[in-house]
């Protein structure tokens, strides 16, 4: 179930990410606030805002969410990365409720150079800190689960329980649900579907997952690899995605696809789980 959609782009204007969910026939879209390879990033522009506002206002799409830059890590061990990533983040922060969107997804991040224990600390202390004056109204902050390649946070659900129980301002905080990526941490989504959420529920509580990356993987289970996949053509295969589109516990969580490119293949890949979503399944073409 779920509101169906995929990451658009800003390209030209943040309007432009509304009239691109338009064409795909997309629920929901996730895209970048700014350059997301650049440190510094710019405000975002009234003017740009206001058109925003004003084409999201014309088609309704159920759900927006942002995706912060991937240069950003919270859980740094290095000083001088950890306060770097803070300031950006802050600008993501900023960006966001201007353009009031519902959530920022993130990866966790890594504590390349010192302990979990580390990491851990200072990405709590982080979302603490970001989430100092955040109201009702604020997006919630996502923690995306990862492959768990290398010093990652976030491969095994206890990473992010860990770090949740930590903030401050829990209600705010939440989990975006990569499929390829937890399938590729080694939770084995494909043949044990009900019990890999039953451990999730266990450990952190299926009401934290505000959205879901909804990805097929490229490599194995475990591969600890980041490689994504068109629906039903990789190693998790339709029927894990069946399931999850006629899942009723995620009627209302935006389920956005992060596939690979090719010449309308956002398109049919929303199609492909519309039809599953609403009937059976349909081989993806």
């Amino acid at each position: 179930m779920g509101y169906i959609g995929f990451h658009a782009s800003i390209a030209g204007g943040f309007h432009k990410a509304i009239e691109e969910a338009v064409l795909k026939n997309a629920e929901a879209i996730q895209m970048f606030t700014a350059n997301q390879r650049m440190w510094e990033t710019r405000p975002a522009a009234e003017e740009a805002v206001k058109k925003f506002f004003e084409k999201k206002k014309k088609i309704r799409i159920k759900t927006v969410i942002s995706h912060a830059s991937y240069l950003i890590n919270l859980a740094a061990v290095n000083p001088g990365l950890l306060e770097k990533s803070r300031r950006a983040f802050e600008k993501e922060i900023k960006r966001s409720c201007e353009l009031g969107l519902d959530g920022i997804v993130f990866h966790p991040g890594s504590h390349t150079g010192g302990t979990l224990e580390q990491g851990i600390k200072n990405l709590a202390d982080s979302v603490n800190i970001l989430m100092k004056n955040f109201s009702t109204r604020s997006p919630f902050l996502l923690f995306e689960t990862v492959s768990g390649a290398g010093k990652q946070i976030g491969g095994r659900f206890g990473d992010i329980a860990r770090v949740m129980a930590k903030v401050r301002k829990k209600s705010k905080c939440g989990v975006c649900f990569d499929t390829a990526h937890v399938f590729e941490a080694g939770y084995d989504i494909k043949n044990d579907y009900e019990g890999v959420f039953r451990e999730f529920d266990r450990v952190i509580g299926l009401e934290k997952i505000k959205a879901f990356h909804v990805n097929d993987s490229k490599t194995p289970r475990n591969s600890k690899s980041d490689r994504h996949e068109h629906i039903g053509k990789g190693k998790i295969g339709i029927g894990f995605f069946k399931k999850l589109m006629k899942d009723k516990r995620f009627k209302s969580v935006p389920m956005l696809i992060e596939t690979p490119g090719g010449k309308n293949m956002d398109e049919i890949n929303i199609k492909f789980l519309k039809k599953m979503r609403s009937a059976g399944v349909v081989p993806l073409k």
